[in-house]
């Protein structure tokens, strides 16, 4: 069970509408390297965990990817609160607009909705903490990308605080299969599945 501090991590406050930027930022909301998918991706894999100091960073992890969802939420909000009917015509947020008013909706930025086949939940733990490691690193290029295509200081704050905690995650994922393979035969990954270590002995024979 989780205490929920009714707050964001980092403070959002954006003070310029830009509902061309809400269109770029919102797959970070719901797109494939998203909060949305990192969250859902990390509660979920914890189950599978043998160890128990890697489903503690699973846990810590997936959590704060809420919080991470909760600012990427803010400020789309804030980029297209009190638009004008001109200034969203003029925009792509047009489309949005039609289905979505200014509702926030979790889509990628490609307009593609969120879909739970971004979730990588294998139930293996070097395979599910490897996906966990390129995650992270797509998130952070995303978030480059954005960096890119803004110049708005408000949105640039955020999106850097969010860009650094990608990083942090990779680090503490390298620390989750580092733990990881400690535990395990160093010639053989998989070798807390006896019943796969003996089905792949039998094929080298």
């Amino acid at each position: 069970m989780w205490t929920y501090d009714r707050k964001l991590q980092y403070p959002v406050k954006i003070k310029n509408p830009n509902p061309q930027l809400a269109t770029i930022i919102i797959s970070q909301l719901g797109g494939p390297d998203g909060e949305l998918g990192a969250s859902m991706r990390y509660l979920h894999q914890r189950y599978s965990m043998p160890y128990g100091k890697v489903t503690g960073i699973l846990t810590d992890v997936g959590t704060e990817e809420l919080a991470h969802l909760e600012m990427v939420a803010a400020i789309i909000h804030q980029l297209t609160r009190n638009l004008s009917e001109e200034e969203i015509q003029k925009s792509p947020f047009a489309n949005y607009f039609v289905d979505h008013t200014t509702g926030v909706y979790p889509v990628a930025a490609s307009a593609v909705p969120f879909d739970m086949k971004y979730i990588g939940v294998k139930g293996d733990v070097i395979a599910d903490l490897n996906e966990d490691l390129a995650a992270e690193q797509k998130a952070r290029v995303t978030y480059d990308n954005i960096l890119r295509l803004t110049d708005d200081p408000d949105v640039k704050d955020v999106i850097r605080y969010l860009r650094e905690r990608e990083i942090v995650h990779y680090q503490r994922f390298g620390d989750a299969l580092r733990i990881t393979q400690e535990q395990l035969d160093s010639k053989n990954f998989y070798a807390f599945n006896p019943a796969f270590d003996k089905h792949c002995n039998k094929k080298q024979r």
